[in-house]
């Protein structure tokens, strides 16, 4: 199969959940969410496993992954985006990043806000179906839902759709953050290596 028709997997793990599908022939026959504050390095490989399995696929079967690049969590989205990038080099196939805004806006243009942590919300705006503008953190809606319905299955048809337009080389997936990682590196001295 050509990119333009994949057999693809797509996941995510940036929020409080492993969301993960298997799209064939255009239509998704296997999906899974698992709500989960914590553990997702541990679970995410055994639940991709489990879910190509119960569509009758191996590794070797995949052509294409796509992944979810957030916002959201930290370290959840370099949990995927690692992940993704590990297996699209070791299986020699593309993989191909989706934003959460990609995945929850219902329109081509307006404000697509995201729950954030602290009564925030991620924002971004587009324009005929593009961001126009880098996303943002803002005051929470009042009527903001706390998660994306049918998560996987937007996910790995988004994908699917993204890889059937985009041409090669297709660019590696990369985390979006809204904000710079609040981590800095130690400022003393690394050791000196002896011998």
């Amino acid at each position: 199969m050509s990119v333009a028709d994949p057999t693809l997997l797509a996941f995510d793990t940036s929020g409080p959940h492993i969301a993960a599908a298997v799209l064939q022939r255009g239509a998704v026959v296997a999906q899974r969410l698992e709500p989960m504050k914590r553990g997702q390095a541990e679970n995410l490989m055994p639940i991709l496993e489990e879910l190509l399995a119960e569509a009758g696929l191996a590794w070797a079967d995949l052509t294409a992954l796509g992944v979810g690049i957030g916002p959201g969590n930290f370290t959840g989205i370099r949990i995927s985006v690692a992940a993704a990038r590990g297996l699209a080099l070791g299986l020699g196939i593309p993989a191909v990043g989706v934003s959460s805004f990609e995945l929850a806006r219902a329109a081509e243009s307006g404000t697509v806000h995201l729950p954030a942590p602290r009564e925030m919300a991620y924002a971004q705006d587009f324009t005929a179906g593009v961001p126009s503008g880098p996303p943002r953190l803002e005051p929470r809606p009042a009527a903001l839902a706390d998660e994306i319905p049918d998560l996987a299955a937007r996910l790995a048809t988004r994908a699917a759709a993204l890889l059937a337009r985009t041409t090669p080389p297709i660019p590696r997936p990369a985390p979006l953050y809204v904000k710079a990682p609040d981590a800095a590196p130690a400022r003393d001295a690394p050791p000196e290596i002896l011998g």
